[in-house]
């Protein structure tokens, strides 16, 4: 071995053997360390995009809300103002408040649905194995 081939074809293969070691460490750290980054990074997009959708429908809702209970307000308001007695109003007045009380028991029930619903469709991509999708 006075020519050093042997020493060459050691030399390779040490060569080799560190180019699969550095390929096997790349591929772990990107199995391990950037994929479940990106996939964290994804699932919070698509939880904030939810979350984002969600506080834009509960506004509309409530939006829809403060009309219904204002077009109420007025319609008892013309009743009150054609009412012949002071009776008549009181008994107005009254159904109204009833009624008011009833809506406002149903709608802040209606959001709290709402709520709790885009709660649950927000967290749902963060879990693990989570489609985003909510059951009701």
């Amino acid at each position: 071995m006075a020519d050093g081939t042997g020493d060459e074809g050691n030399g390779a293969a040490a060569g080799d053997a560190m180019r699969d070691a550095a390929n096997r460490a790349r591929d772990s750290f990107s199995e391990h360390v950037l994929d479940p980054a990106r996939r964290a990074g994804e699932a919070m997009r698509a939880s904030g995009q939810k979350v984002a959708d969600g506080s834009a429908t509960i506004g509309l809702k409530i939006i829809e809300q403060a009309e219904q209970n204002s077009h109420e307000a007025f319609q008892a308001m013309r009743e009150a103002a054609q009412a012949k007695d002071l009776s008549d109003v009181m008994r107005i007045q009254g159904e109204y408040l009833r009624e008011q009380g009833q809506r406002s028991l149903a709608q802040a029930r209606e959001i709290g649905d709402l709520i709790a619903r885009f709660g649950r469709d927000a967290v749902a991509p963060l879990r693990p194995g989570g489609t985003g999708v909510s059951d009701g």
